[in-house]
């Protein structure tokens, strides 16, 4: 019987990379998404060529969303032994300007929203020791001009990460973060040649991430070549926090 993995916020980017190569890894993957449906349907389509998955709405900063998207995952696949909380948002501003919706937005998808659905998942996977990466970022560790509200809730998330790997470590779940740092992207491609050089001086590789750098941590994560590996934030960032 295939394990299963849930994937949030995986009809693009990060989310989809990790919900491929997890499906490439034997995973039946349920596949979250908050607003494209096409888009999730197209990773499910690539998915499908390795292994089965499936696809369903959810707003992970509500908990009744949180606990529909872990019983359809064991309804559907019969259990549940990965989850990774990869859904997150972005409101930048500066702190002056910064609304309070902003940073309350930001807070409950990116902090509340792990919190929420790690705690729908928990008493499942701690039956079969079970494995949760939470995607954290670069600037939780570094800080960020313009990014109070972003950088707080991955610091959250890494913080977040080391309580719950001592909560569970006994009964032998997993629980780690990745903290990617520039990733490329629909946004990385947008940014002109000054913007991205400014950039690029950040990273003492001088490049841009792939989503794939990302997945296959993740792959490595959740697998049994990492039995011994909790409580950690490992970055993918080409250098920058070292």
């Amino acid at each position: 019987m295939s394990p299963v993995a849930i994937v949030t916020g995986a009809s693009k980017g990060i989310g989809a990379a990790i919900a491929l190569q997890l499906a490439k890894d034997g995973y039946h993957v349920v596949i979250n998404y908050n607003g494209n449906q096409a888009k999730a349907e197209r990773v499910k389509s690539q998915c499908d060529g390795f292994c089965e998955s499936a696809v369903i709405q959810g707003d992970v900063s509500k908990s009744e969303d949180c606990q529909r998207i872990v019983n359809f995952a064991l309804e559907r696949f019969g259990g549940l032994d990965v989850l990774v909380n990869n859904a997150g948002i972005t409101r930048d501003n500066l702190l002056l300007r910064m609304s309070e919706e902003e940073y309350d937005d930001v807070m409950d998808t990116n902090l509340k929203g792990t919190w929420l659905m790690s705690k729908s998942a928990i008493k499942f996977l701690l039956k079969n020791e079970g494995r949760i990466v939470n995607i954290a970022s670069v600037v939780g560790r570094s800080g960020n001009a313009g990014q109070t509200n972003y950088a707080s809730s991955k610091a959250g998330v890494i913080g977040f990460t080391k309580s719950l790997a001592l909560e569970v470590a006994k009964r032998k779940v997993r629980v780690n973060a990745v903290a990617p740092g520039f990733i490329s992207s629909d946004m990385t491609a947008s940014l002109n040649e000054t913007q991205t050089q400014t950039m690029l001086d950040k990273i003492p590789f001088g490049t841009f991430g792939t989503p794939q750098d990302v997945a296959d941590l993740v792959s490595f994560l959740v697998s049994p070549q990492s039995r011994y590996i909790t409580g950690q934030t490992i970055g993918v960032d080409g250098g920058m926090v070292m």
